[in-house]
Formats: structure tokens, sequence, C-alpha cells
């Protein structure tokens, strides 16, 4: 079974980042006490896999907690008002912790790169057009 690769950024998380870590070590040494209690020699090694990676994941963390002054940081959630009127909700978070579904970006995510260090008012170039950061907090 190939291991799961770990980024080579800096593993920036937030609060709520490292929450969620600790959280998947502690269900994977629950699965793995019950994988061995029934033997399942596929489910081990797939899970001891996962622990693994989860495992250097907590070792790295940075936690980093959201200091807005002024401008996109990671941690920041900002808002974003297009040209045709439309806005969408962008928060910068940890690798571990994206879900772009849920507006929740990685701080090496292209989009995030373009707000870093952007502010209130200021115009950003996305690639579907530019967008205005409206709201910062």
């Amino acid at each position: 079974m190939p291991e799961l690769q770990v980024s080579p950024h800096r593993n920036l998380v937030t609060p709520v980042g490292r929450q969620q870590i600790e959280t998947n070590v502690e269900r994977l040494q629950a699965e793995l006490s019950d994988a061995r209690a029934s033997e399942d020699r596929s489910s081990i090694a797939r899970i001891q896999r996962d622990l693994r990676y989860w495992t250097e994941r907590l070792r790295t963390a940075e936690v980093v907690t959201a200091a807005t002054a002024g401008t996109v940081r990671f941690g920041s959630t900002v808002t974003l008002a297009k040209a045709d009127g439309s806005r969408v909700e962008y928060q910068i978070v940890g690798e571990d912790e994206a879900d772009p579904a849920r507006g929740r970006i990685s701080y090496v995510a292209p989009i995030a790169k373009l707000l870093i260090g952007a502010g209130e008012g200021d115009a950003v170039v996305l690639p579907d057009g530019e967008a205005t950061v409206s709201r910062l907090r």
C-alpha cells in the first residue's frame, strides 16, 4: 500500500485544524485497536499507513491564530465582491483543513496566494475576473 504523501510546505494550521488532526489520530488509534482485535490484516495496514500520515501532520503542525491587521493573512476570512455583483467568501486555512466547496482554501492554493496581503478595497484579479476585497475578518 503506497504511503500518503506529506506536503513539502510548512504545516500551518488554525486552532480548529489542529483539533481536527488530533481527532483523526485518536480515531485511527481506536480503529487500529479494533482491527488488531479482529485480526483484519488489510485494515491494519491501511490504518497504520493513515496513522503514520496524521501523526506526522500532528508532529509538524504550526498553529497560527488569525491576526487580521488590515490585510488578508493565514486564518483570515475574506469576502470578495465580483464585477457581476456576486460575492464569494474564502477562509485561508492549512492544507489538511481545505474544503473548497465550503470556501476553505489552503494557504498554498493559487487564489489564496493572490489574496494574501490584500486589504479591504483592494482589487484582485481572479481566474474568472476582477474582484474587490469587500470584507476582511
